[in-house]
């Protein structure tokens, strides 16, 4: 095979490339001046010679695609590599963070109406908060497992 290709300037087969979809914008499919259908891949209405425009967004779909750009920010890996926490760690993080929440709702919920419901409400804001203490010291110490293994 290489007798029949002289002085290639580069290898016979390359892999294919793939196009990132983002760099391609939408275009419309019909023309806006005279309303006929555009040809695949045209960048021009055969018909009238209309330059093909890319679909304009409304401002609701982008402010919506702005938002979803900022959920990405809380995915499980991103909020990982951002802590620098190890996997069990970040959820002995995560479980603390639903303590501590949880004896702030206690104090929000219930109302005290007597000597007996002020002392159930202590109560059990306390037993949340120790939960919320273990469940960090847990975070802790898992994490100086994992960093004296490497």
């Amino acid at each position: 095979m290489s007798e029949v290709i002289d002085n290639a300037p580069q290898e016979f087969w390359r892999p294919p490339v793939a196009q990132p979809e983002a760099a391609v914008p939408a275009m419309v499919e019909v023309c806006d001046r005279c309303q006929t259908e555009f040809m695949v891949g045209a960048k021009f209405c055969h018909d009238c010679g209309a330059a093909r425009q890319p679909i304009a967004h409304s401002s609701g779909e982008l402010g919506w695609m702005r938002t979803m750009e900022f959920l990405r920010v809380l995915e499980f890996h991103n909020v990982k590599q951002w802590l620098g926490l190890p996997m069990a760690s970040l959820i002995a993080f995560f479980a603390g963070l639903g303590c501590l929440l949880a004896a702030i709702a206690v104090g929000v919920i219930y109302t005290v109406q007597n000597l007996a419901d002020f002392q159930a409400i202590q109560s059990w804001r306390m037993q949340w908060l120790l939960a919320a203490l273990v469940a960090f010291v847990a975070g802790i110490l898992l994490k100086q497992a994992g960093s004296s293994k490497k």
